[in-house]
């Protein structure tokens, strides 16, 4: 049977592949990285916890269990880097002081070229994650208005700008302005501050990159996003369409609809 390692950071992803993954034939592997995964529900046959900077221990445990493919999926956020709660290997030192800068696309691609040194392929989320891909138009009953669509345009345009430079992938506009960009807090941070500044009513954009690297950092959008969304009382949360994942779709759009949000995914503009 073959087998595949699921390198498992924050959030629901991580389970969501290893039952597909479980489904198409998979004995499942999953590292769970300590102290940002969430608790396996036995979605997997092993679990794994490393702490997330143990990157020597986490491609022998890969190894050891006879992983040849593998696939990184969920939130882990670089601020760990600064709070003291990676406790670094040798091998993770040493590619840290090879790295040009420290930009979440140059970590994880030095990552994705060091797992994959070692003879395990790092597969693109897309190849287990197809049906979780955000359709284009809008999913929810209530309508776009015209000024939230001149924001959504805007915001795409921004959101791509900010990418370009892995910056990050989300940001929140109101009447053609700026209210937020997501940096190294992360989506939801983001779309709090965005929505304390714009109060009611703010369009909140989230694309991928425009060189996004599918084995790696896709952009995820699930309850947690939308209820966020609610909390700050913005009108539209608005998608990359066929480049960003959406779970758990139609809780999300029953949750939308009673709460008066509208969801669309956008085609690359």
């Amino acid at each position: 049977m073959k087998k595949l390692g699921i390198i498992s950071g924050k959030g629901e992803l991580p389970s969501l592949l290893a039952r597909e993954a479980k489904r198409i034939g998979y004995h499942v592997v999953m590292i769970a990285l300590d102290p940002v995964a969430d608790p396996a529900d036995g979605c997997a046959d092993e679990v794994l916890r490393i702490n997330v900077g143990k990157l020597g221990e986490i491609i022998a445990a890969l190894k050891s269990s006879g992983v040849r493919e593998a696939v990184m999926a969920g939130k882990v956020s670089k601020s760990l880097l600064y709070e003291g709660k990676i406790v670094p290997d040798m091998r993770a030192i040493k590619l840290l002081f090879t790295l040009k800068d420290r930009k979440d696309d140059t970590i994880l691609q030095a990552i994705t070229e060091e797992i994959e040194s070692e003879g395990i392929r790092v597969m693109e989320t897309t190849e287990l994650a197809a049906d979780m891909l955000m359709p284009e138009g809008l999913l929810t009953r209530r309508k776009i208005s015209s000024g939230e669509k001149k924001d959504i345009s805007f915001g795409f345009r921004i959101a791509k700008e900010i990418g370009k430079v892995d910056i990050g992938q989300t940001v929140v506009v109101k009447d053609r302005a700026v209210m937020a960009v997501e940096a190294i807090e992360g989506t939801d941070e983001a779309i709090r501050r965005g929505g304390r500044l714009a109060g009611e009513g703010a369009v909140v954009v989230k694309v991928s990159k425009p060189r996004q690297d599918m084995r790696y950092d896709v952009p995820v959008v699930g309850l947690d996003t939308l209820r966020t969304v609610i909390e700050v009382k913005a009108s539209v949360l608005a998608v990359e369409a066929g480049r960003a994942l959406i779970l758990q779709r139609r809780d999300m759009i029953s949750e939308a609809d009673e709460a008066g949000v509208s969801i669309i995914g956008v085609k690359g503009m």
